[in-house]
């Protein structure tokens, strides 16, 4: 561990610490505190023995980079000492399906949670059932009664914690000692809480995936995804994407490492404001309920409060019985709250959902219209007072 001068710290730094001191090189960088961004393919080799053995730090582009090593190194601070590589990827899907083929072949069995971000699930109805995997999806509440799904194929179990959308908190630890048991791989993807109030490779996982499209970007500029894996898993991380010749360019690079070195403050600010505004709306005539796992009303709280050490400002809400015409008629009343179907950034976002097409394992019948939010980084009262003349809209609009 080196500090931004080279230097060995005398203690062991804090993650925040970590985050803003890891991956630089000040005298590499010629004083400079960023790395440059290395645009670029080819890389010269002195000499022709050097070129048959592929001697050299670099070696190829697509293998990496300065600007590359660099966000590695402050990803693998961040998740901590159980990660042994991070592989980035083009997309928070590509991270998906990247990981997915690495750690899958023909004739294997895959479980995976019903609240699962459905471009996951359509890729494995899709793309992996012509290759022959079969999945399985789960209530995401099962806990460690997912052993009666295994079959002797069962290669792994893919969870999200929180889920997509609607917000249920599995139990990764008691899954993962189930999947271990039987010889399975664990893969969490960790984009709601990140590595920072959520190491799940110290949880269990593992592989841990974000779409780093959201909080590792933090700015809604970039589309980027981040693998990360054990010792274990890595190896075969690795090797898909060398194979699949999967990588980032060089400026999305540069400006995931830009936003993670402001995530420690975001992600605070995100959750603060978040949980201040999840319970101004659970006290809303018009809400029937929130689904946000940092609550403590929330029936995930108690997982959230032991693995957990922050949330982040994503969460959702039922409202009560009204028609669709008048929950789009709020929607179009919000000037702070725009409609888009991304989060992660500076700015606030509200979109409604309906997970009941698409669940298999577990039903959706939530009892009212349903709404994603994503608070950003804009002052609280102006974001309550735009919701409130939203919900006069709605209510005028019955």
């Amino acid at each position: 561990m080196t500090s931004s001068d080279g230097s060995t710290p005398a203690h062991p730094q804090h993650t925040a610490t970590r985050l803003v001191t890891a991956g630089r090189d000040t005298k590499a960088q010629k004083g400079f505190v960023n790395p440059p961004v290395f645009h670029g393919s080819t890389v010269l080799y002195p000499t022709a023995e050097d070129l048959h053995a592929h001697r050299a730090e670099f070696t190829y582009g697509r293998h990496g980079t300065p600007t590359t090593q660099a966000l590695q190194d402050v990803l693998m601070a961040l998740e901590g000492p159980q990660c042994a590589g991070v592989g980035l990827a083009p997309s928070g899907l590509a991270a998906i399906s990247t990981t997915l083929l690495a750690v899958l072949k023909t004739g294997d069995h895959l479980l995976v949670c019903d609240n699962a971000y459905r471009p996951t699930r359509n890729f494995c109805n899709g793309m992996l059932a012509r290759y022959g995997v079969e999945t399985t999806y789960f209530d995401p509440l099962i806990g460690a009664r997912i052993e009666a799904l295994f079959k002797p194929n069962t290669r792994a179990v893919l969870v999200e914690a929180p889920g997509s959308q609607s917000f249920e908190m599995p139990d990764l630890p008691a899954i993962a000692a189930v999947a271990h048991a039987r010889g399975a791989l664990v893969i969490d993807d960790n984009t709601w809480a990140t590595p920072l109030y959520h190491r799940s490779l110290e949880q269990g996982a593992d592989i841990s995936m974000q779409a780093a499209t959201k909080y590792i970007g933090g700015h809604s500029d970039i589309m980027f995804g981040t693998i990360s894996a054990n010792a274990k898993a890595w190896p075969l991380v690795t090797e898909a994407i060398r194979l699949l010749g999967v990588c980032a360019g060089p400026d999305d690079v540069f400006l995931a490492l830009r936003g993670v070195r402001t995530l420690s403050v975001r992600l605070a600010q995100h959750h603060r404001s978040g949980l201040d505004m999840a319970r101004w709306l659970a006290a809303r005539p018009e809400v029937e309920r929130v689904l946000h796992p940092a609550l403590e009303t929330d029936p995930g709280h108690a997982i959230w409060k032991r693995d957990f050490t922050g949330a982040s400002g994503l969460f959702s809400i039922i409202l009560k019985p009204v028609p669709q015409q008048a929950v789009d008629t709020m929607l179009n009343t919000l000037t702070l709250f725009g409609m888009g179907f991304s989060w992660g950034g500076f700015e606030s976002l509200a979109i409604p959902f309906d997970c009941s097409e698409y669940r298999t394992a577990t039903k959706w019948v939530p009892g009212g219209p349903t709404l994603r939010l994503h608070i950003g980084l804009e002052n609280v009262d102006d974001l309550k007072a735009d919701l409130d003349r939203g919900f006069a809209a709605l209510r005028a609009a019955r």
